[in-house]
């Protein structure tokens, strides 16, 4: 059975692509090459239901999409929905890592909390289904480590001895991020869909 990603960013298609092959032998991924959509939702599943939904319509098969981001607990939860765009779209992931250290620059260890989270929406046979995966930790400093993407030079997570999420194996990260908790709860309704 083929799923459409419904995604446009490499490095999370190369994540679902690692753990759906683990998780759920059978099952084509391709990824998604039509129009994207405005993500003009509010929460991270609107987004998710947003992007899959669109996949769904382009390419009439069932569409994963997910909608993640870091969530800091002394700016409200912010950047949240708006991590990929929070320097405005002017730069890139450095660019967004920095702005968020700058911010971050006088607040002292024990407020520094955060965590990422993830939803995945599956849009299926007119049926449509979102789970999340939050990952627990706090902001570092400064960047550590050459792996992951994104804000994961910055975010220790909880559990893994004060190494950042780009100092973790890819493997690791696979097997424990706010993604994989997402995909976890995701699996059974893959597993489930007709053949």
């Amino acid at each position: 059975m083929r799923v459409v990603l419904a995604t446009h960013n490499a490095h999370k298609a190369a994540e679902f692509q690692r753990m759906l092959a683990v998780g759920v032998p059978g099952i084509e991924v391709v990824t998604y090459d039509g129009p994207s959509p405005v993500e003009d939702g509010v929460t991270f599943a609107e987004n998710a239901l947003i992007k899959a939904r669109t996949a769904a319509a382009h390419t009439g098969l069932p569409a994963l999409a997910d909608d993640s981001g870091i969530c800091v607990d002394v700016l409200g939860g912010a950047p949240g929905i708006f991590s990929a765009r929070w320097d405005g779209g002017r730069g890139d992931d450095r660019a967004r890592v920095q702005l968020l250290l700058d911010q971050l620059a006088d607040v002292p260890e024990a407020q520094r909390g955060a965590h990422f989270s993830c939803t995945i929406a599956l849009v299926a046979g007119g049926v449509e289904t979102t789970v999340e995966g939050l990952w627990p930790g706090a902001l570092a400093r400064e960047t550590r480590g050459a792996n992951g993407f994104g804000y994961d030079p910055v975010f220790l997570p909880a559990g893994e001895g004060g190494a950042s999420a780009a100092e973790i194996s890819p493997e690791r990260k696979n097997a424990v991020s706010h993604r994989a908790r997402a995909f976890a709860a995701i699996t059974p309704l893959l597993a489930a869909l007709p053949r």
